[in-house]
């Protein structure tokens, strides 16, 4: 029997996203001027106020203030009757050092031996159900709220948009696991005020789904484009107004948008958020690992859909284990501690060794902070960063460096593929 599954997704000026942006801005500043930063950063946001917490061991100096400020006003919180905008609101800092019981179990006179920053476990997971071996119903709701706020940058087409917004999509799937046909999307997007709520309310939706949906559309390959069809279910605004909306409608917070961060439901996560924290912190640079590691042995063929774990214990350099599920779609005569085996030869999964491999130490953070960590494509930006003395440094980032299919000749040489 056909299921249904949904996964969700939020835009940059959703209240916890603006606090990840901010946090992730903070890092990429300390990376820039100091590449060995320690930095575990908090923000928490709501109406008129920023507040900003957390742990630093750094040999550089920064305006944290400024940061989070220019983070909030190219977000578009640029206007005081949004109640929160970034040229006014106050910014409180209570960022200390960071403690020297968690660095001693991490630094070491050589960096190859350098311990994880915490203990838990990780997870990565790919599918070749899209091009980018996502999963499709996260993929389309990232999707939607890209190309919508787009829409809202031109401010040609749709003229009333305001940065807050969140979309779902559910897909019908078949008992084989291959979708089928959208089965319902909804968008709420905060908007100006109307004069007329029910006039409002036929406006953004008909904008909604005869401008924005056939934009999304358009970008699409073939394949997913005729899982469309007219009788998509389609729940605008369902509430009837968000003019309220942002910060100053619901408190942000830093890390509590994991799911939409990663597979939307799809696969595990581990619990560990990823936004304002340096790559020695495992939660996140182990979760890129095993993204990178389940999109590469998809993309070989080693299954059409993998899910990767790897644990750790604070201060200690080898990982506890990998774990891999092929979920029954290998499509040889081996097992999944077969294949587990295999990777852990492939990949070292030292904390070290994946700062290196995926060059985690270079100022790459605030592109991840929206529109999810993984799916995306690598590229390589110039950034240019201030520091309060009126130093600037200028860098050639690469980004996205675990979205690479950089081993899928080594995984089909290792597997006779």
């Amino acid at each position: 029997m056909a299921y249904l599954f949904t996964s969700e997704s939020v835009s940059e000026g959703h209240p916890d996203k603006v606090a990840d942006q901010i946090s992730d801005a903070l890092i990429d500043n300390f990376l820039a001027f100091d590449k060995d930063s320690k930095v575990a950063c908090e923000t928490l946001v709501t109406t008129g106020q920023v507040i900003l917490a957390g742990e630093v061991k750094s040999h550089t100096y920064l305006d944290v203030q400024k940061i989070a400020r220019d983070t909030i006003n190219k977000i578009g919180y640029t206007k005081g009757e949004y109640m929160f905008d970034g040229n006014s609101c106050g910014v409180l800092s209570a960022i200390h050092e960071q403690s020297d019981d968690i660095n001693r179990g991490v630094d070491r006179a050589s960096k190859e031996e350098q311990g994880a920053g915490d203990q838990g476990m990780m997870f990565g997971y790919a599918t070749n159900e899209t091009e980018n071996f996502m999963p499709l119903a996260l993929d389309l709701s990232h999707r939607i709220l890209k190309e919508l706020s787009e829409l809202r940058r031109e401010n040609k087409e749709i003229t009333y948009l305001r940065p807050d917004s969140k979309s779902q999509v559910t897909i019908e799937y078949s008992d084989d696991n291959i979708p089928q046909r959208i089965d319902a999307i909804v968008v709420s997007t905060q908007h100006d005020d109307f004069a007329d709520e029910h006039t409002m309310l036929a406006k953004i939706r008909k904008d909604i789904v005869d401008i924005l949906i056939p934009r999304v559309v358009a970008k699409l390959p073939e394949a997913i484009q005729k899982l469309f069809n007219n009788d998509i279910k389609y729940h605008i605004n369902p509430t009837g107004k968000f003019v309220i909306g942002g910060p100053h409608g619901d408190t942000g917070l830093t890390g509590r948008k994991i799911i939409v961060d990663t597979y939307g439901g799809k696969g595990a996560h581990g619990g560990g958020a990823f936004s304002g924290k340096d790559p020695s912190k495992v939660d996140r640079s182990a979760a890129y690992a095993t993204r990178h590691i389940a999109k590469n042995l998809v993309a070989a063929g080693v299954a059409d859909e993998i899910l990767v774990q790897v644990s750790y214990a604070i201060g200690v350099v080898e990982p506890m284990g990998i774990f891999i599920d092929t979920y029954g779609t290998c499509p040889f005569n081996m097992t999944d501690g077969e294949i587990a085996d295999k990777v852990s030869q492939l990949f070292d999964m030292r904390p070290f060794a994946i700062e290196e491999r995926l060059k985690l130490r270079s100022p790459m953070y605030s592109e991840t902070a929206a529109y999810g960590h993984m799916g995306r494509e690598t590229e390589t930006v110039t950034k240019t960063f201030s520091q309060p003395n009126g130093e600037t440094i200028t860098l050639d980032v690469e980004l996205f460096t675990w979205e690479k299919l950089d081993y899928v000749d080594k995984v089909k040489k290792a597997f006779g593929l």
